[in-house]
């Protein structure tokens, strides 16, 4: 393999001066020096910016780096994000989670205050000081590069920010738009499996309000256990058709899959015979389908619970009848409350917006930023929070009709079709002209 490990010794805590802020962690990054032109040609380094999720699940599913870096003679850097991985503060990610004090280092800004120390760092250990660096990431990681090209504009050039929601905050976008692509995406794959997901949810209360209803549904699911409440079931459901929809990738395309399965049941199939047909073809045949979306808690959920419940707060919602799903609205103030019974603090709501910005994105960028692409397919729910127009000459957004969440930047494959391709590589194109007049500032 041509990756190499490091571990960086980080800051905990970049903005103060008290005792505990000079404690240290280690944080894990990744190089690939396989076609780096050098530091005497001051080829350039790529930056991946980690998310929610330890490195080494990105390091398998991301290609952008890697396809490119021949192209560009670039360096490939992965960076793990802070409290994820193998960078966790205080030891163990138990310990680092255990109360208020040692929770309180996990955030984004100091995340990206860790990649600026840890790429000034990687440029003097390689004596790379002219080399440029793009900043990749995708989803929340899509959100950070994009953010730390606004707020460490002197040490990055440029950023990809892949299906990044950066407007999903403070009620910029309207609360349904994630579960109105959803729907959107079910009812083009076809009207007739729409019209039964949206039926499916009083049919599944009217059998649960039976004596003995919440077996017949346990029966009539094949769930690993009896349910507790049809809710259970439900949000299994709404599970299912979200990650469908949002990773609706070719050439398989998840949501068409489910639907194959809920029109293609037996005539004279019932509604919800028909929905576990859906299930069925979506995951596959088995003894019993697990109803418990969170019976093994990963380093995913558990991080991104905590970071949702302090500023990550992304008012996602729907009314009644504006989606194939049953009403949930986003309610701030009890989500307010149970964020602060589990973890003893209230969420900031507003933070994101006032420490990145977000509203009159247009207006403001315009007159200050430059050098981001955000892409996104427009088939993924989250680009109803992205930006998806240009908003100057240098912050552009490249969209594509068919796309699903962070196709982009995944491994390219033969079978892509040409539209993906394309998209690829207008990214390059316009990664190629920021590189090219940073050399021409160079010689100036």
């Amino acid at each position: 393999m041509d990756l190499k490990t490091y571990f960086y010794k980080q800051t905990l805590d970049h903005f103060n001066y008290g005792p505990q802020s000079y404690a240290t962690f280690k944080q894990k990054y990744v190089i690939n020096f396989k076609y780096w032109g050098g530091a005497n040609s001051s080829s350039p380094i790529f930056a991946y910016l980690g998310a929610e999720s330890p490195l080494a699940d990105d390091l398998q599913n991301l290609g952008f780096l890697s396809a490119n870096a021949p192209h560009f003679k670039a360096l490939q850097v992965y960076i793990e994000h802070r409290y994820y991985g193998k960078s966790v503060p205080f030891g163990t990610m138990e310990e680092a989670m255990k109360n208020e004090s040692t929770r309180g280092y996990f955030n984004s800004a100091q995340a990206i205050a860790d990649y600026a120390e840890l790429l000034i760092h990687i440029k003097e250990k390689f004596s790379a000081q002219n080399s440029p660096i793009i900043v990749i990431g995708a989803s929340y990681g899509g959100m950070l590069a994009s953010w730390f090209r606004l707020k460490y504009p002197h040490i990055a050039l440029g950023a990809l920010a892949a299906s990044a929601p950066i407007l999903y905050f403070d009620n910029i976008t309207p609360q349904n738009g994630y579960y109105s692509i959803v729907t959107k995406d079910f009812k083009e794959a076809s009207k007739s499996c729409y019209e039964t997901i949206r039926r499916s949810w009083s049919e599944i209360d009217k059998v649960a309000s039976k004596r003995n209803g919440l077996s017949i549904l346990s029966k009539k699911f094949k769930t690993c256990e009896h349910l507790n409440s049809s809710t259970e079931l439900k949000d299994y459901l709404e599970e299912v058709y979200s990650v469908a929809a949002q990773y609706n990738d070719p050439p398989d395309y998840p949501v068409t899959v489910v639907c194959r399965g809920i029109d293609g049941a037996p005539n004279g199939t019932d509604i919800l015979g028909r929905i576990f047909a859906g299930i069925v073809a979506y995951n596959k045949k088995s003894s019993c389908y697990d109803t418990n979306l969170y019976r093994y808690p990963t380093e995913t959920n558990v991080g991104w619970r905590w970071q949702t419940c302090s500023e990550m707060v992304m008012p996602i919602g729907r009314g009644i009848n504006d989606t194939m799903f049953p009403p949930s609205p986003f309610n701030l103030d009890q989500f307010i409350k149970d964020c602060k019974s589990t973890y003893g603090v209230p969420p900031r709501p507003h933070w994101v917006t006032t420490y990145y910005g977000g509203h009159d994105i247009k207006l403001i960028l315009r007159r200050f930023g430059s050098n981001i692409i955000f892409s996104n397919g427009l088939r993924d729910p989250y680009s109803s929070g992205g930006v998806l127009e240009d908003i100057s000459q240098s912050i552009l957004a490249v969209s594509t009709v068919n796309g699903s969440h962070c196709l982009d930047v995944l491994l390219p494959d033969q079978s892509d079709p040409s539209w993906l391709v394309e998209q690829r590589n207008k990214e390059v194109e316009i990664i190629d002209g920021w590189i090219a007049k940073y050399y021409a500032d160079l010689l100036v």
